[in-house]
């Protein structure tokens, strides 16, 4: 996908931005509409502008400017651009987010809000009916439960704002996931004890459940699969290709794990908790691990700008 930006600029920064706009090569076309915007007051520029090309425009318009609130920013996806003599470079283009969109993204998936709690809660209950069904049936609520509680991201979001010094961001994710995950652990403890209690489980069936052993004794093949898909998820979103994301969710074991917690406190078996506790750790050391290093090298070698403030 390449990007349409629309910069709402004060008219005396107008025609030098448009002059360093258009000599870029990554800009494919732009067009001026003088005076059409109320707020902020000036002139609208819109730029349509390969994907690796997103990051010089957004660098150029914050230079433009002297007050960070005399600019405005609408970004958008592009399904394609049609420009026969820039046909090379557009089929050449490359597939990266800019940053903005990236922060907006982690921060609408991640947000405590009435949809992310009730998710939460939701993924916690499948979590735990998972931890003492068949192997399949438990296949079934532990994937469902990775893709639809939404706990990847507020932890994605940690390392992204350490490495671009935005500390809102990372406060913002540390507080969605602790009050994310204390909520799916303790739905998963009051379903286990649900089941208890109406005889459909038991903490000894929890406990010699053959997922359940294989979470407190984690191998090098399942480790691997682990530190794959926590790398994935993190190349996913900077890509921003959301609509891959499910397999780097099922990768990981933060689900079962962290619904393991809660279970082994509900059937009052420390040692489960203490052992799902242990490998949840070791996936969200993945994510926020390789997070540093993958959005590292994504600002060093890509972007090499902060987002506008």
């Amino acid at each position: 996908m390449h990007r349409s930006l629309e910069l709402t600029v004060p008219p005396t920064v107008t025609e030098d931005l448009c002059q360093q706009l258009v000599a870029l090569d990554e800009v494919v076309s732009l067009s001026v509409q003088k005076g059409i915007s109320r707020k902020p007051a000036g002139d609208v520029i819109s730029v349509q502008v390969l994907n690796r090309g997103a990051d010089d425009v957004l660098r150029l318009a914050g230079k433009a400017v002297a007050r960070p609130e005399d600019l405005s920013v609408a970004t958008a996806e592009l399904s394609s651009i049609i420009a026969p003599a820039e046909g090379e470079k557009i089929l050449n283009d490359k597939d990266e987010a800019i940053w903005e969109e990236v922060e907006a993204g982690l921060r609408h998936q991640g947000r405590p809000t009435p949809n992310y709690l009730a998710l939460m809660g939701l993924g916690g209950i499948m979590a735990a009916v998972g931890l003492v069904s068949e192997p399949v049936p438990q296949a079934v609520a532990f994937i469902a439960s990775s893709i639809i509680a939404p706990g990847f991201e507020p932890v994605a979001a940690i390392p992204m704002g350490v490495v671009l010094g935005r500390w809102q961001v990372v406060a913002r994710g540390l507080r969605s996931t602790v009050i994310g995950y204390s909520l799916f652990m303790l739905m998963a403890g009051l379903t286990m004890l649900l089941l208890v209690q109406v005889g459909e489980s038991s903490a000894t069936e929890l406990a010699n459940n053959p997922e359940v052993r294989s979470m407190a004794q984690p191998t090098l093949k399942t480790i691997l699969v682990s530190a794959c898909g926590a790398a994935a998820g993190i190349v996913i979103i900077a890509a921003y290709r959301r609509s891959v994301i499910a397999g780097a969710l099922i990768a990981l074991i933060l689900m079962p794990a962290a619904a393991l917690v809660g279970c082994g406190l509900a059937v009052g078996r420390s040692n489960l908790a203490s052992e799902g506790l242990t490998r949840f750790l070791i996936d969200v050391g993945f994510v926020l691990g390789l997070g540093l290093l993958i959005f590292y090298c994504k600002q060093r070698f890509q972007h090499q700008r902060r987002p506008l403030e």
